[in-house]
């Protein structure tokens, strides 16, 4: 029977390899706050793609090449503490919350799109109108609000029967 000898790893290693970890995953969520809401939102192949190509990028930057048991361990719980004090930080402070996930965009309002803020959050017309089509709705001039989530998805409120002309 051949046992296989893990080289060691000092603790200074370790907590080295933990605080480059924090550094990562705070660029990784700054980077992601700043693309855009709808980075958040449901992955097509390119987004899945980016996200892969993204975790084997900074794989070796959290783990320092070392393919050790203990940097490993030391990584990845540094990652679900660091996750899980954040989501305790975020719970209690509301201001810091809508910074780091964000808060909803009006993109329609009573059958006008809000162009700026398409063009800001990064909303094409074809969005728009599939979200509406989504939701049953023939086009944003039939639409009370629309809404664009903090999760990336579009909430559509239609108007009420018989207000499609308000000018009636």
């Amino acid at each position: 029977m051949h046992v296989l000898a893990l080289a060691p790893v000092s603790g200074t290693r370790v907590a080295e390899q933990a605080a480059k970890t924090v550094v990562i995953v705070v660029v990784l969520l700054v980077g992601f706050r700043l693309t855009g809401k709808r980075g958040l939102a449901q992955f097509n192949v390119y987004d899945l793609a980016m996200v892969m190509a993204l975790s084997n990028a900074v794989q070796n930057a959290m783990t320092g090449g070392l393919g050790n048991l203990a940097i490993g361990l030391a990584v990845s719980s540094t990652v679900l503490l660091f996750t899980w004090l954040l989501a305790r930080l975020l719970a209690r402070d509301s201001s810091l919350e809508q910074r780091v996930v964000g808060s909803p965009a009006l993109l329609v309002n009573q059958g006008q799109v809000l162009a700026g803020r398409m063009q800001r959050e990064r909303i094409t017309n074809a969005e728009l109108d599939e979200a509406c089509r989504e939701h049953g709705v023939g086009g944003p001039a039939d639409c009370q609000l629309v809404v664009l989530e903090v999760d990336g998805s579009l909430s559509v409120v239609p108007k009420p029967q018989g207000s499609a002309h308000p000018d009636d």
